[in-house]
C-alpha cells in the first residue's frame, strides 16, 4: 500500500494544482467552448464542481493503469471517490453560506481542498475494504452519467440554483438600474 500511499500523496498535490489553474483555464483560452467543457465557464456552483471532477478522473485513471493489479478494488474505490469528492464541494458550499449569509472566498478555497482530501480519503477507503467493488459498474455508470451532464449541462444548464451565476445575476441586476 505504500505504492498506493505515494501516488495518492501527489494524486492530491495533482488535482489541487490542476483544479486550480483550470479555474482560470476557459478565460485564458478566450473562451474557447472545447475548453469550456472541461473548465468552469462561469461561477456556479456547478461549474465548480468540474475543478475537481476531471482531475481527479484523468488522475484516477492513471492510478488504475498503474496500480490495478496490486490493488484489484481500485477502479470502484476511485469512482466512489471522484463521487463523493465533487458531490462535497455543493453540500460543504451550501452549508457553510446558508451558515454565514454570503460566500467567503476563503472559505470556498477550504471546501476545494477538503473536497479533494473526501476524494482520496473515500479512495484509499475503498481500495482497502474492498465493500465498492460490487458496486463498480454502478459507480463507474454513475461517474460516466457525471461526465455527460457536465458536458451537456456546459452549455445548457437548467434553471436551477446550482447551475446559477451568482456574478451574472450581480451584473444583470446592476444592468437593470
Amino acid at each position: 500500500m505504500t505504492h498506493f500511499k505515494r501516488l495518492s500523496v501527489i494524486g492530491i498535490l495533482f488535482v489541487i494544482l490542476t483544479g486550480t489553474l483550470s479555474h482560470f483555464l476557459y478565460g485564458w483560452s478566450g473562451e474557447n467552448a472545447l475548453v469550456g467543457l472541461f473548465a468552469p465557464v462561469n461561477e456556479s456552483v456547478w461549474e465548480h464542481m468540474k475543478l475537481l471532477f476531471f482531475p481527479m478522473l484523468l488522475y484516477g485513471l492513471f492510478m488504475i493503469s498503474r496500480l490495478k493489479k496490486e490493488i484489484p478494488c481500485l477502479p470502484s474505490a476511485l469512482w466512489a471517490g471522484v463521487l463523493a469528492g465533487t458531490f462535497t464541494i455543493p453540500i460543504l458550499y451550501y452549508a457553510y453560506t446558508f451558515l454565514c449569509g454570503r460566500n467567503v472566498f476563503l472559505l470556498d478555497l477550504g471546501v476545494f481542498l477538503l473536497s479533494v482530501l473526501a476524494a482520496f480519503g473515500t479512495a484509499r477507503t475503498f481500495s482497502r475494504s474492498c465493500r465498492a467493488k460490487p458496486l463498480g459498474m454502478l459507480l463507474g455508470g454513475a461517474v460516466c452519467i457525471l461526465f455527460i451532464c457536465f458536458l451537456w449541462f456546459t452549455y445548457h444548464p437548467p434553471k436551477a440554483g446550482i447551475f446559477t451565476d451568482p456574478t451574472a445575476a450581480q451584473t444583470g441586476a446592476l444592468s437593470h438600474r
